[in-house]
């Protein structure tokens, strides 16, 4: 049973019954733990203790972001080289013409950076809807240290999925486009800030956060729901939207939720709030959109 190509998440069962099938036709698995603020060592000995048998680690601030600017521009999670990433997914195990499969612990944060900046790059990306948690609760066996992978050899073209930047996000909001901002309520009405030193949202906006279109399991919203939710934040589902967050995390997150139940795919400002703020006269606003 292949990985339905048009859909970006697989569950639990379907993973495992992905990998008891031919060698040649199972995805590689590549375990993106990750914790704002953990630092690569935190997440690797998290997934050390254990991850899915066979899972290489994939660190997301070395692997998938580029270096933090010293002016700030590009954000906390600069959209990474070609180089870079092409250098992680091959040290990672992935390999041309095969699916790869990523996972974190539950949220899907890490795995839809991974995704989102795989697919990007011309990679046939999938993630394991739940992570770890809906594995270990599906009663799936894991595996703990460290896996042992040959290189991959896969190799990227950028352009597989629409961005914007700080000018096109502007142009988009002036054009009337639908923006939504993807982190959790209170930062985007200005409140409780304790990460970016400027608090408040793009202009135009409207607050769509990322962890609400889990359910209690840390697994996707139905359709039905993920769309109430749109409707509920003022924007309609139906529509194309640009997405962004703090750094680009959550704003695949919410891509990844949308793309999932059949609604357009949005563009991507990948430096989102932290680079929108390093420019100086960009405004700011507070409040609820």
């Amino acid at each position: 049973m292949p990985i339905e190509p048009t859909s970006p998440l697989v569950s639990a069962a379907e993973l495992a019954e992905l990998l008891d099938g031919p060698q040649e036709s199972r995805p590689t698995l590549v375990d993106v733990r990750w914790v704002l603020g953990g630092g690569e060592q935190h997440n690797r000995e998290s997934y050390l203790e254990g991850h899915l048998p066979g899972a290489s680690f994939l660190d997301l601030e070395s692997a998938l972001s580029d270096p933090v600017t010293a002016s700030g521009a590009g954000g906390r999670h600069p959209m990474p080289s070609p180089e870079r990433v092409q250098e992680g997914l091959r040290a990672a195990g992935v390999r041309s013409g095969r699916p790869v499969v990523f996972y974190d612990a539950r949220a899907s944060l890490g795995a839809a950076r991974a995704w989102w900046v795989a697919s990007y790059f011309g990679v046939e990306a999938h993630v394991l809807d739940g992570g770890l948690a809906a594995w270990q609760e599906a009663g799936l066996p894991v595996e703990s240290g460290p896996v042992e992978v040959p290189p991959g050899d896969v190799v990227l073209e950028a352009g597989g999925r629409p961005t914007v930047d700080a000018i096109g996000v502007q142009d988009w909001v002036d054009r009337g486009g639908q923006l939504l901002d993807a982190r959790p309520a209170d930062r985007f009405r200005g409140e409780n800030e304790t990460i970016d030193p400027v608090a408040g949202h793009i202009p135009g906006a409207r607050s769509l956060p990322a962890l609400e279109l889990l359910d209690d399991h840390g697994r996707f919203l139905p359709a039905n729901a993920i769309t109430a939710l749109m409707h509920e934040a003022g924007a309609d589902p139906e529509r194309a939207s640009a997405v962004y967050c703090g750094s680009g995390v959550q704003a695949a997150h919410v891509a990844l939720a949308l793309e999932a139940v059949g609604l357009p795919t949005p563009a991507v400002y990948v430096g989102s709030w932290s680079d929108w703020i390093s420019g100086p006269d960009r405004p700011v606003a507070t409040g609820p959109a």
